[in-house]
């Protein structure tokens, strides 16, 4: 079974205009997702999928494989799919969404978030979180909080605090997602072909369209955290990583 990862990345963004192509360490950022992916012995093929030419300039200078897309998608899966069109991409291939915007993401990601739709052909997707350690992620609305089934499946996806604490002397334990999702093909088609679900809109979550339609999401719990680069301030604390080797710090 072939899998193949696929990282959206677009130029425009209202906070961090052209953060693809961040230097980072001496390359842009999205080198270093690219880089990461493909040292996964899992993945059989990487590809970018952008709407930008200086993108897929960049993306060629450092010896990667881009595929053009359309300028306007509802989100990131749906661009996915074009891509995996694009590539011409069975259905039983494994799709794997990963974030242009985390280069910290660990390589056992891929690990992790295959494996379940490996295990369990009826699996449509699934994703990662990890245990919130740092208080002010617990609050924040970039920080996307879940909470999930006994036995493992996404129950909701927020960017308010879940779950909410009402009565004093208890603590809740909670978790973030991590922006990488593993589809089968054939799901990914149905997935974009689903109308945009009303809490999707609300949250400004792509995810939630699975859960609103009826499909299950498998999440898997990692150990190893992904910063995600919103802002420039983002982008420096990244480096400071790099150079420290500090990410799950709390």
């Amino acid at each position: 079974m072939k899998v193949v990862g696929i990282i959206p990345s677009r130029y425009e963004s209202s906070r961090f205009p052209g953060k693809p192509l961040a230097p980072l360490m001496g390359k842009p950022m999205i080198q270093h997702v690219y880089e990461r992916v493909r040292s996964s012995p899992l993945v059989d093929l990487v590809a970018v999928a952008t709407d930008d030419d200086r993108i897929r300039e960049a993306v060629a200078a450092f010896g990667g494989r881009a595929v053009m897309t359309a300028s306007r998608h509802r989100s990131g899966t749906d661009r996915l799919h074009e891509a995996a069109e694009i590539l011409g991409l069975s259905n039983d291939t494994i799709v794997i969404n990963i974030q242009g915007d985390q280069p910290l993401f660990h390589p056992r990601h891929i690990e992790e978030v295959t494996t379940p739709l490996l295990e369990d052909p009826d699996l449509p997707m699934s994703t990662l979180i990890y245990r919130i350690v740092r208080p002010e992620e617990i609050h924040h609305p970039n920080a996307v909080k879940t909470v999930c089934t006994q036995d493992g499946f996404a129950l909701y996806f927020s960017r308010s605090t879940i779950p909410f604490v009402r009565d004093g002397g208890q603590k809740a334990v909670y978790y973030k997602h991590h922006g990488i999702y593993a589809y089968r093909r054939s799901f990914l088609r149905l997935f974009a072909s689903l109308p945009t679900g009303r809490l999707e809109r609300l949250e400004a979550l792509e995810q939630l369209r699975a859960l609103e339609h009826g499909y299950r999401i498998k999440v898997v719990e990692t150990d190893h955290d992904s910063v995600e680069v919103d802002t420039e301030e983002d982008l420096r604390r990244v480096e400071e990583i790099m150079i420290n080797g500090r990410q799950d710090d709390p």
